[in-house]
């Protein structure tokens, strides 16, 4: 009797890391479906950020659509073997063309968009009251300083750590922790009595 195969399979994260490792190479010799395939692997993280420290509208498509551009101009730069993953170096393109878009001109930001914050409830008073606290919290960061507001995002919603945040906005980790400090507090503060009601 023979014993049965033992069939390995490559942990996630490392056929993720392949994957991603392929891509970009097919990326970096131009192939046209691998250039389609890498806009719908980080659209998602790229207009997120965008939308949520800009403000949604039509100038985060225009915006995204540069991000991707100078990434592909500049992909033969990129190391997949540095200490930037290809995420983080995304966003940090994508910051700063948010904080060139924002000298620029300035625009009234709504940092966190509603979608993100209401889920399905059981009852509608839950639901209205979970409404009112996404508005509320909305008004609250768009307080913030653009580079509190950029932090906290990266943060809360993009879940990046604090040195890949200090990769991604090219300042110290120890602005970042102290930029992410401010912004919860102020945060804290302006929401006081949101929380107070519950």
């Amino acid at each position: 009797m023979t014993e049965p195969a033992i069939c390995i399979t490559p942990e996630p994260q490392v056929a993720s890391a392949e994957l991603e490792a392929a891509l970009l190479a097919a990326c970096r010799r131009g192939d046209a479906a691998s250039l389609r395939a890498f806009v719908v692997r980080h659209q998602d993280a790229v207009f997120a950020f965008l939308s949520r420290t800009l403000g949604a509208g039509p100038h985060v498509e225009d915006l995204a659509q540069d991000v991707f551009l100078r990434a592909f101009r500049a992909l033969p730069r990129f190391d997949p073997h540095g200490p930037a993953r290809l995420s983080t170096w995304l966003l940090a393109i994508a910051s700063r063309l948010a904080v060139d878009y924002r000298q620029k001109r300035r625009i009234p930001t709504q940092s966190l968009d509603e979608g993100a914050l209401v889920r399905a409830s059981a009852t509608p008073e839950t639901e209205r009251r979970r409404l009112e606290i996404g508005r509320a919290l909305a008004r609250a960061a768009a307080e913030l300083s653009d580079e509190q507001r950029d932090v906290f995002v990266l943060a809360e919603f993009h879940g990046l750590q604090m040195q890949e945040i200090a990769e991604v906005l090219s300042v110290p980790e120890a602005t970042v922790k102290t930029r992410l400090f401010r912004a919860r507090e102020r945060l804290r503060h302006l929401l006081k009595d949101v929380w107070d009601e519950r």
